[in-house]
């Protein structure tokens, strides 16, 4: 059984690794390779630290719920076992959520920028670029999405 319960954990860890999403403002989809693109340029008036929430899919419950059946098909015999087992995958599918948030959840900024038109625009990404006050950045539009470049 511990083997299995090693082999549940792996899989429930490659399944967050490959919820997880990039709200980076360096990182492109596919989709938007090739298409024009509107850029304003300005000056950063602040920049705040946020966190992104996690991933909230359905992955984190079931891989927690099949760990917490496994760990809880060991325990008693008969009757208790299956009771075990169906509390084990309850209480296993709550913690896998739980963990997928967690696991996902991602340091962001809060960027103002006012813009050399007029106008204050914030854009809240990833915090994977350094940005401070008063330095000349450019936003970058496409669609509904914003970022903020340097």
């Amino acid at each position: 059984m511990h083997i299995s319960r090693l082999i549940a954990a792996g899989l429930l860890s490659l399944f967050l690794a490959a919820c997880a999403s990039s709200n980076s403002g360096s990182v492109y989809s596919r989709e938007d390779a090739r298409k024009t693109q509107t850029v304003r340029t300005g000056t950063v008036e602040s920049v705040r630290q946020v966190k992104l929430e996690g991933t909230k899919s359905p992955i984190g419950t079931l891989a927690g719920g099949a760990v917490g059946g496994i760990a809880g098909s060991s325990v008693g015999g008969g009757k208790g076992s299956a009771i075990a087992t169906v509390i084990g995958a309850v209480v296993g599918g709550i913690a896998g959520s739980a963990a997928e948030e967690v696991a996902t959840r991602k340091d962001a900024l809060e960027i103002t920028v006012k813009l050399d038109g007029g106008g204050l625009l914030a854009v809240v990404q990833e915090a994977d670029e350094a940005f401070s006050a008063g330095q000349r950045v450019r936003l970058i539009e496409n669609g509904g999405t914003t970022r903020v470049s340097h």
